[in-house]
């Protein structure tokens, strides 16, 4: 099983570490394409419009500002630097070593800035969408999606993949629709289901959780997955439909309440 995550919009920056060793970061493929963005994010950060590329507002200027020293910022797994709703609720820090051995194998991470990362690799908090135009480099998912099909696709091969991430970071790279769920959050209201943004994130890292942390061996198949998913949620499973994966699609109930 390959879990899918986004990143979080904001970091947590250690308060001490390493810095930044490219080739502790999984996929070693994706050394070059990384090495550019990395540059040009750094050069970019240190100009005058950097806050208008970057769509950064001038109350986060302090972490654009650190964008230009990244090469000597301390480092720390990526499961600590991200942090927000959906890694909340994901709690690796309470997680058993088992689970957490689990964790690291099976997530993997879409980054703007790296592409691709393992669940424990050692990054610096920075600032970077993929929705970026960076200069040198082009809009992000563009980039991103010739550099990472070939070792994504190979490391994916035979594994049921389950997609949390956002549709930005989708574009950069899309697995097998026969083995990826890509997973919806929807809320009963009135009657009727509706997405609900709110909740989404949130869910995510829920499912995320369950899944790692279950017991019995992790799915293998898409209908295990559902199953799985049925245990804490009402659950249901749409095909896929050419290029669209398949829809894991998680209803909550009208009464619902996000958990803290």
């Amino acid at each position: 099983m390959l879990i899918l995550l986004p990143p979080s919009e904001g970091k947590t920056r250690p308060d001490a570490g390493p810095v930044l060793d490219p080739s502790l970061l999984r996929f070693p493929e994706l050394a070059d394409a990384r090495k550019l963005v990395l540059s040009s994010l750094m050069e970019t950060s240190a100009s005058p419009d950097a806050q208008a590329i970057l769509g950064i507002g001038a109350s986060l200027a302090a972490e654009v500002a650190r964008n230009t020293i990244l090469d000597a910022e301390p480092c720390a797994p990526a499961h600590q630097v991200y942090s927000g709703v959906l890694y909340d609720a994901l709690g690796y820090d309470s997680l058993t070593a088992r689970q957490r051995a689990a964790a690291d194998d099976a997530v993997v991470v879409a980054s703007a800035l790296w592409g691709a990362i393992g669940f424990a690799d050692p990054i610096p908090a920075y600032r970077l969408s993929m929705g970026t135009n960076l200069p040198g480099i082009g809009r992000l998912a563009a980039f991103w999606k010739a550099a990472l099909t070939e070792p994504l696709d190979e490391y994916a091969a035979g594994r049921l993949v389950v997609d949390c991430r956002s549709s930005t970071y989708a574009a950069a790279w899309r697995p097998d629709p026969g083995m990826t769920a890509a997973v919806n959050v929807f809320q009963i209201r009135g009657g009727q289901r509706k997405v609900v943004s709110h909740f989404a994130k949130h869910t995510r890292g829920e499912l995320a959780r369950h899944l790692l942390t279950r017991g019995g061996a992790a799915p293998a198949t898409l209908e295990q997955l559902r199953s799985a998913a049925a245990e804490k949620w009402e659950a249901e499973l749409v095909p896929a439909a050419g290029r669209k994966p398949y829809q894991l699609n998680l209803i909550l109930p009208e009464d619902h309440q996000q958990q803290r």
